[in-house]
């Protein structure tokens, strides 16, 4: 996205129903180590509505992965709602077909049960992932 972009905001969102293995700021710390070599990308957490943070910057367009028809199926609904609440759009990119299968479910397992993960995710972010897992 960032060769897409002039700038590109990584929203982390901040969900009391989710208990990330990572807190807020370690999600964000490892989003910032591995982009720090894109000028153009900052990393931020979203509270609320992702159109409230949207309108707050400026932003006019939100950029959604899709990896399966039912992430389609969601995403559209939230697109659409999106689009009524702010007139923010939304523009879905498809995931390379070498990572539709994947979810950060799917790696915590294989990884916690010592599978190898490593070309799945960022080499910094394997570190953290395979040391939180032993700590656990």
């Amino acid at each position: 996205m960032a060769g897409l972009f002039d700038e590109v905001v990584v929203a982390v969102g901040k969900n009391a129903g989710k208990n990330g293995l990572f807190s807020y700021t370690e999600r964000m710390d490892m989003i910032r180590d591995v982009t720090a070599h894109l000028p153009n990308v900052t990393v931020e957490v979203v509270e609320g509505l992702l159109v409230d943070f949207c309108v707050e910057r400026g932003i006019k367009a939100a950029v959604k992965g899709l990896r399966a028809v039912g992430d389609f199926d969601y995403e559209l609904q939230m697109s659409q709602m999106n689009h009524r609440l702010a007139n923010v759009e939304t523009l879905f990119v498809a995931t390379n077909p070498l990572y539709s299968f994947l979810s950060s479910s799917l790696i915590k397992e294989v990884c916690s049960l010592g599978g190898d993960v490593s070309g799945l995710l960022p080499e910094p972010v394997l570190e953290k992932l395979v040391e939180r897992l032993r700590d656990r």
